[in-house]
């Protein structure tokens, strides 16, 4: 929306003190055209807004133009800005929002907090891309009209109809009484109910999105935190999943954890492995994960695994014996 584009350039000239028409394009991701009518309407609503002409030139605001928000300590100031630097509103489709939130929120801090605050805010990363073995965490795509519409849904308490790409099926449209969107290591959900079951759908297989005018069966209230452990317990409980046991060295604990669906036990052998008791999606799931830890781990039990993943191995040697 263009009131928003406005006050956000606005935000832009107070926190930078000049910018070419160039610069605020970029930021504001419009063209440089819309950045100079944005410009006149500034000027045109009593704006202070000024060009300065020459090599080092730019826009910029009259001093002391600015509004204040008062009641922010140091420390909730700092809070505001580190949960704006998390990734979460990117899967819900709100990543230009939050920094445009955010961007209000710095030039709105009182002066004493301001520059400390933000600069403090710069030595705590949160959620980086890429872990110390520069692992990259992808985050699903989405497309923003289906997640907005996803949103709104949600938000208003109407009735949604989705286009669900379910594994291995072809996709279909269904109506569904949405209750909440959750979003886990960069993924998005959406909980639901359909005829009165509940159902989860990965935000990433929505297809396409519509936004009904009837309202939703659902509970006034909900329990998002409550709902969302249920429902994992029953997936974590149910399909095809297989229980293995596995010896691993404490180095590749949180390699097996991090990919298994759940931990069922674990104990330290006398020669300081670990012995744990994990539960895997299916068969296939095991023998990847148990693959990828090479000689850092060995499944105990049960037999097929150990078998399957022999007889790789043997394949891998044969291939590279000449």
């Amino acid at each position: 929306m263009r009131a928003d584009r406005l006050v956000s350039l606005v935000l832009l000239l107070r926190r930078h003190g000049r910018l070419s028409a160039a610069a605020l394009a970029r930021e504001l991701e419009v063209s440089t055209r819309t950045v100079l009518r944005d410009i006149e309407a500034l000027s045109a609503a009593g704006v202070p807004v000024y060009a300065e002409r020459g090599r080092h030139g730019g826009f910029a605001l009259l001093p002391g133009f600015r509004t204040e928000l008062t009641g922010l300590n140091h420390d909730e100031a700092l809070a505001l800005l580190i949960a704006g630097s998390r990734r979460g509103a990117q899967a819900f489709g709100l990543g230009s929002a939050l920094a445009s939130a955010m961007l209000k929120v710095v030039d709105a801090l009182p002066e004493s907090y301001r520059n400390t605050a933000a600069g403090a805010a710069e030595r705590l990363l949160i959620d980086p891309e890429t872990d110390l073995l520069s692992r990259r965490t992808v985050a699903e795509e989405v497309p923003d009209a289906v997640v907005a519409e996803v949103r709104r849904a949600v938000l208003a308490g109407h009735k949604l109809r989705i286009r669900y790409a379910a594994v291995d099926q072809t996709p279909k449209w269904r109506t569904v009484d949405p209750i909440g969107l959750v979003t886990v290591r960069e993924r998005g959900y959406l909980l639901a109910t359909r005829s009165g079951a509940e159902r989860t759908y990965r935000l990433s297989r929505v297809l396409a999105a519509e936004e009904l005018s009837e309202p939703a069966q659902r509970p006034d209230r909900v329990d998002l935190d409550r709902a969302w452990q249920e429902r994992s317990t029953r997936f974590r409980t149910g399909g095809d999943q297989v229980t293995v046991l596995v010896r691993v060295d404490p180095g590749r604990r949180e390699e097996l954890v991090g990919t298994a669906v759940a931990v069922h036990s674990e104990e330290t052998d006398a020669d300081g492995r670990l012995r744990l008791q994990v539960s895997f999606q299916d068969a296939r799931h095991a023998e990847w994960a148990l693959w990828q830890l090479s000689t850092g781990a060995e499944a105990l039990a049960p037999q097929w695994l150990r078998t399957s993943l022999r007889d790789r191995a043997a394949a891998i040697a044969t291939r590279y014996a000449g």
